[in-house]
Parts: structure tokens; sequence; C-alpha cells
């Protein structure tokens, strides 16, 4: 029995509620992407979130207006981390090197990022499929600046390569394409397949034709 001297601990759920919404709201997007990750679009709701994150659901709705809102909030978080190791997987000097070198070290470097963040580009995935189109429309526009800085490391990567402005969007969108089906195979599939291999492969596809574009 407690005595009356001694202190009554709060339960995670009470803390939580005597909160701000500015200092509730990263709890609460740490308990969207957990539940966003298992679950993805469909089945992720405020409810949901509200249990993952020991609340109840009007202390969700005080920092989150609805549940595209909070996606949209967890998606801006996680895509800082995103971009910033596409931007480092990137060649310094696209100039230097053959293309299949670039791609191996870039993309190999970029998987064992997406490796050891797996909950991050579940969200990415999951949001192309199913969300509201103000998510998947968020999604769309951070995929377009893969392919476009992809497209400036081909023109400085590929010189010779016949009619540019035709060609390079098309060989940009197809590297793109082979890397997030690689990050999908990773994190989503539970391939067996490590970053380096996976690298490896893409890299010989590129020095066998893209070079020849």
């Amino acid at each position: 029995m407690v005595s009356p001297e001694e202190p009554v601990a709060d339960s995670p759920r009470r803390r939580a509620a005597h909160l701000g919404p500015e200092r509730r709201r990263p709890m609460i997007l740490d308990a969207a992407l957990e539940v966003f990750s298992e679950r993805g679009y469909a089945g992720t709701t405020m409810q949901s979130v509200a249990d993952a994150a020991g609340v109840t659901k009007p202390v969700v709705y005080d920092s989150f207006a609805n549940r595209d809102e909070l996606l949209l909030a967890l998606l801006a978080r996680e895509e800082q981390h995103l971009v910033t190791s596409i931007v480092a997987a990137l060649p310094a000097d696209p100039a230097v090197g053959t293309p299949e070198e670039h791609v191996l070290e870039g993309l190999t470097a970029f998987l064992r990022s997406v490796a050891k963040s797996p909950q991050s580009w579940r969200i990415v995935f999951g949001a192309q499929y199913g969300a509201a189109p103000v998510v998947s429309n968020r999604v769309r526009a951070a995929r377009a600046f893969l392919v476009e800085g992809l497209r400036l490391t081909l023109l400085k990567s590929l010189p010779g390569v016949t009619d540019p402005d035709a060609n390079l969007p098309v060989l940009a969108e197809m590297l793109a394409s082979m890397t997030e089906s690689c990050a999908r195979m990773l994190v989503v599939d539970g391939t067996d397949r490590t970053p380096e291999e996976l690298a490896r492969t893409v890299s010989r596809i590129v020095a066998g034709g893209f070079g020849r574009v």
C-alpha cells in the first residue's frame, strides 16, 4: 500500500498527456513510424498510433488534425534522412571514373543506408500505393528529385551519349527504377542478397548497356 507521503509514479500515458503538442509530436511520429511500417497506410489509424504511443486518441488529434497530416509530417521527417543518403551516394565528380564504378560505389553506399533504416523506406514504398493523393504526391516529388540527380550525374558521366536531351531522362529513370527495386528487395521482400551483391549486379547492367546509347 502506498503511504500518503510517497508520490505515485505517473504512467507513460499520463506523462504524455501532460506534455504540450510540440513536445508530443516527435513521440507520436515515432509511434506512427512503427505502426505504418508494420501495417501500411490502410492499417494506420489515429487510434492505432495513439495505442502505440501510449496516449489517447484526442492527444494525437491535438498534434495532428488527421491521418494525412500525420503521415505528411512523418514523410517530411524521414525524407531528411533519405535525401541525405541519396545525395551522399552520388559521385562527387561524375567526370572521374566509369559509370560502372559510379554505380557500384554509390549504390553500395546507398543500399547500406537503406538496410540500416528499413522503417524509413517502408514508409516511402507504402505511401506510394493506397495513400491519399496529398501523401502519394509527396512521395512522387521525392522520387523526381532522385531521378533528376541521376540525370545530372549521367550527363557528366556519359559525355558521348547520343541525343542526351532524349536519352538521359530515360537512362536516369531506368537507373532510379533499378535502385528502387533493390531497396524494396532489402526492406520489403526480405532478400538474402547483400547491398554489395545487389549493387554489383546493377553496375554490370549499366556497364553492359548504358555506354552503348
